[in-house]
């Protein structure tokens, strides 16, 4: 049974502060089971030639997919992402880049989702397409 996303981990708690989203200024804007939108900012997440890095588009992604994602796996199944592909179509290179996230498919074992990032023009900057695996059992840290 889906969750709603008041019933979601915090993503800027004290559990994850200094994690990635953290440091990538990851804002979750809105979510619902039809879909996720959340921002990031260019500046900070820039690769040499000062434009937003590939990769940061990549993090923005599957952080909005992998939220869609619990929303509807989650109580009982925990998911984790199992392949991440990004289509880059033009730079962003300052404000803030949004994403929304939109489910292509929800299985009870496998989620797929579409997330399109847009500059602040609306342009769009990536596509990406996130598949997850929704385990039976919560993964868990091992100390280092």
């Amino acid at each position: 049974m889906p969750i709603d996303a008041s019933q979601l981990p915090s993503l800027h708690g004290p559990t994850v502060a200094g994690q990635l989203n953290d440091r990538m200024g990851i804002e979750i804007l809105s979510a619902s089971l039809e879909e996720v939108r959340g921002r990031m900012p260019v500046d900070g997440n820039r690769q040499p030639y000062g434009l937003l890095h590939g990769g940061a588009s990549g993090v923005l992604a599957e952080t909005l997919g992998s939220v869609l994602a619990a929303m509807h796996a989650l109580p009982e199944r925990f998911p984790v992402g199992l392949e991440l592909a990004c289509t880059h179509h033009r730079a962003a290179t300052e404000g803030f880049v949004t994403g929304v996230a939109r489910p292509i498919h929800v299985g009870r074992s496998t989620s797929t989702h579409e997330i399109v990032l847009t500059d602040e023009q609306g342009r769009r900057t990536c596509t990406a397409k996130l598949t997850c695996l929704h385990r039976d059992t919560e993964p868990t840290v091992r100390p280092s």
